[in-house]
């Protein structure tokens, strides 16, 4: 969320000026209030509550957190949280994800991916992307090339 790399984090917690504060899932947890001030967007204190959820593997969270990063252009960072989503089985972060691969929005372009996450969100039950498989299997059925 802070746009800042790995190896950044990795040296703030080397020289303590981030708390690590245990490992979880294979990841190197760490104080939210020393990561805070390094978040590149202004937060309420609902935000704050939606990313310890989204943290915390709650899916939907992941999904809202990763929509409040889209519509602030933090595409990258929405990226993440989709994929973290839409890995738990979550329809709306599939959708998501696979207009990200389609359009380019924090991934390179891949039609093919964005695709696939559209379909696997229609075999969930999402209408939107059911409407759009369906639209692309009529245009392929027509001859229309």
């Amino acid at each position: 969320m802070s746009e800042h790399s790995k190896r950044t984090w990795w040296r703030r917690v080397s020289a303590k000026v981030v708390g690590r504060t245990g490992s979880d899932r294979g990841r190197t947890m760490v104080a939210l209030d020393d990561v805070l001030p390094f978040i590149s967007v202004q937060l309420t204190d609902e935000d704050i509550d939606l990313i310890i959820s989204a943290d915390a593997g709650n899916a939907d969270a992941q999904n809202d957190l990763a929509q409040m990063f889209d519509e602030l252009g933090k595409h990258e960072v929405a990226l993440y949280w989709w994929r973290a989503s839409a890995d738990q089985g979550h329809p709306d972060a599939m959708h998501y994800l696979g207009n990200c691969f389609i359009c380019g929005n924090g991934v390179s372009k891949d039609e093919v991916t964005g695709i696939m996450w559209i379909a696997k969100a229609a075999s969930f039950g999402h209408v939107v992307a059911g409407g759009q498989i369906n639209s692309l299997l009529r245009f392929a059925n027509t001859g229309s090339h």
